[in-house]
């Protein structure tokens, strides 16, 4: 349109409500109705003319420029719409003039007025339709706020999503049992460690009452009354709180766990999570870390019982041995220089029955020694019947002081076995002791007995040991071989024993095992098998060479001991065995001697060394010879009444070195200087 078509199409007119000179755009008569209609519209409406000036404008486009009404109506469109926003309008206002209808939803700048989301509907506009456009009609609704609405709605459903998504990874991965029950407890969510601990598919549980499917019924009431408590108080003992609690598995068996239960209600509907871990591999450890704690404390008292015995053999085993030394010595010059008579026999009297009380006393403490040190087996030809005889006359006063008699009974004619007798005797040892405790508050008559008998089908011999005491509950029967189980006081027993014992019996091929003790109380029953290439009658027991008369025929011998009494009989035994013997007190007084003296003709043909001694003691004394004499490091024997130290040991497994232990007889000693005497290089 030109400018002259322009003018004729926009002349000045009357003034309108919302209408200024543009009026003239519309028919007078059509004014009014135009007007009414302009301001009903929702949302914001202008008509500009092809000027760009505004001709009519409803009162919200008005409000929304933010001016008044007269700086608006019949003024340009730039002169109230910033340059930039003008600018942006520009090339749609060359297409709607052009004829063609503009429609649009989008975000539009409008500079200090800020984004507004707009859906616009701008059109041509014809006073006559079939005539040229004169102008241009736009409806604009502002959905600013709903749009914003709709990105806060798509945020949080998005945000929702990932917290579903991310709630569902966590509790299904999660390692603990979770489920979620409603107010009535109804199952809500079961995860799947909740099906691995339970027993339950998540289908299963879904819906079911908490109760019925992991709360024992004891305790079903208690969790009813607490959940009314805290729907109605909100009090509770539990929410938010960790306990220890027994669960019930769908088999019904119970088991421990830790559970603590959250309110996680977020609506009208009350919700609770709870949160249980399975205990029983913790309990477990946490048994298992007591056992091996209480495992380690036994040991540490065994290591320090150890130690105590070693202390004791040692100081007992040296007046053993000068009392066994003397009475024999005494028996042999009885034997040389007493005729016969009363006297005679008196005499001889007293030294059978002081070396049988010695011999016991040693047998009292080796067997102490045996029990304490770690040994292999050494297993020779033994008369059973023998170490059973033994061992109870080992705990005859024991016995007898606790009012408890024992029997033994010995099949006659017993082949013998190859045994480490000293094992064999601590298994016995620790049976009868276990039927005296047994039998310490039973009332009336306390009976022992022990019955040895060959079971030529079987090719073994049996040994019961059985009391009448209350015997052995059903219900441990099974476990009290089991290490450190016992069913004693603290302090009384240590629970190894029979472990310990059945090790040793099933080592030497054999079984122990508990028996039905007729007429109640407990029996013990130990198997031990029999070797057929072994003879059936003991051997004889090699008799004592007798003395020799010629003192000093056979050569000098070095004696070593701490102990004079000790010293001097040996040096009695030597010299009464036709050798000469030189003392000396400590390993550096006999490494003084031997540095004086020097190699050469008369030298010692045997040296005799204790292995403890304050002053230099005899490992001591070998090395020196190793490097100062050692022509005679082959002619050293040790003697010991203690060799469970394993200093000790490993001095005797090193070195190679012979021993001799406390108590020893004269017998015991000649034979040792004479393989002492004729060894290899000696």
């Amino acid at each position: 349109m030109t400018a002259e078509e322009g003018e004729r199409a926009m002349p000045a007119g009357a003034d309108g409500d919302g209408a200024g000179a543009g009026a003239t755009l519309v028919p007078p008569s059509d004014l009014s109705l135009f007007t009414a209609l302009f301001q009903s519209i929702p949302g914001r409406a202008v008509l500009l003319d092809a000027q760009g000036v505004c001709r009519f404008a409803n009162q919200e486009f008005i409000d929304f420029m933010g001016r008044r009404r007269e700086e608006v109506i019949d003024r340009p469109v730039h002169d109230f719409l910033e340059p930039s926003v003008f600018a942006a309008y520009a090339p749609l206002m060359e297409q709607v003039f052009a004829g063609e209808p503009v429609r649009r939803v989008a975000w539009v700048d409008y500079g200090r007025l800020g984004q507004r989301y707009l859906e616009e509907v701008i059109s041509p506009y014809r006073a006559d339709p079939a005539g040229p456009v004169v102008g241009c009609f736009g409806v604009a609704r502002d959905l600013t706020d709903l749009k914003h609405q709709e990105i806060e709605i798509a945020h949080r459903t998005e945000v929702q999503i990932e917290t579903e998504a991310f709630h569902a990874v966590i509790v299904g991965t999660a390692l603990d049992a979770i489920v979620v029950v409603d107010e009535e407890g109804l199952v809500m969510d079961f995860n799947p460690a909740a099906e691995q601990i339970f027993g339950y598919r998540r289908e299963e549980a879904i819906g079911r009452s908490i109760s019925e499917l992991i709360i024992p019924p004891e305790h079903r009431a208690a969790h009813a009354a607490g959940m009314r408590s805290y729907l109605t108080s909100g009090a509770s003992r539990v929410i938010g709180r960790r306990l220890e609690l027994p669960a019930m598995l769908k088999d019904g068996a119970r088991i421990p766990i830790e559970l603590s239960i959250t309110d996680v209600t977020r609506g009208a509907r009350r919700m609770f999570a709870a949160h249980m871990r399975d205990l029983s591999a913790a309990k477990r450890a946490e048994e298992e870390i007591k056992r091996q704690r209480n495992a380690l404390h036994q040991k540490e008292k065994l290591a320090a019982l150890g130690s105590l015995l070693a202390g004791v053999a040692h100081e007992l085993n040296n007046p053993l041995s000068v009392v066994t030394g003397q009475t024999m010595l005494l028996r042999e010059q009885v034997l040389k220089e007493v005729g016969g008579g009363p006297a005679y026999e008196k005499v001889l009297q007293r030294c059978d029955r002081i070396e049988t009380a010695a011999h016991r006393c040693a047998r009292v403490v080796r067997a102490f020694l045996d029990m304490a040190r770690q040994r292999e087996a050494e297993r020779r030809a033994t008369n059973l019947s023998d170490v059973v005889r033994e061992a109870v006359e080992l705990l005859a006063y024991n016995m007898r002081a606790s009012g408890v008699k024992v029997s033994i009974s010995v099949t006659p004619g017993l082949p013998r076995l190859m045994l480490d007798a000293g094992q064999v005797h601590q298994v016995l040892l620790n049976l009868l002791v276990n039927a005296q405790q047994a039998l310490e508050e039973k009332a009336g008559e306390r009976l022992i007995r022990v019955c040895v008998e060959a079971e030529p089908a079987l090719k073994a011999v049996r040994i019961r040991v059985a009391d009448n005491g209350p015997g052995i509950p059903e219900s441990i029967r099974s476990r009290i071989f089991d290490p450190f189980f016992t069913t004693k006081p603290q302090g009384v027993g240590t629970g190894i024993g029979l472990a310990v014992s059945r090790g040793l019996i099933e080592a030497h091929g054999g079984t122990l095992e508990l028996g039905e003790a007729p007429g109640g109380g407990a029996m013990f029953v130990v198997q031990l098998p029999v070797d057929e290439a072994l003879p059936g009658s003991a051997p004889a027991r090699p008799a004592e060479a007798p003395p020799h008369a010629a003192p000093a025929a056979l050569g000098r011998v070095l004696i070593v001991d701490d102990e004079p009494d000790i010293a001097g009989l040996l040096a009695e035994i030597a010299e009464d065995g036709g050798y000469e013997a030189v003392v000396a007190h400590s390993g550096h007084a006999a490494e003084a001697l031997l540095a004086q003296r020097g190699p050469g003709a008369g030298d010692f043909i045997a040296i005799l060394c204790d292995i403890r001694m304050p002053d230099g003691d005899g490992p001591g004394l070998y090395n020196w010879l190793l490097s100062q004499r050692p022509d005679l490091s082959g002619r050293i024997g040790f003697i010991s009444g203690d060799t469970l130290g394993p200093s000790a040991g490993r001095f005797l497994a090193r070195s190679g070195c012979p021993l001799i232990e406390k108590p020893f007889t004269p017998h015991d000693v000649r034979a040792f200087l004479k393989d002492l005497a004729t060894a290899p290089g000696a």
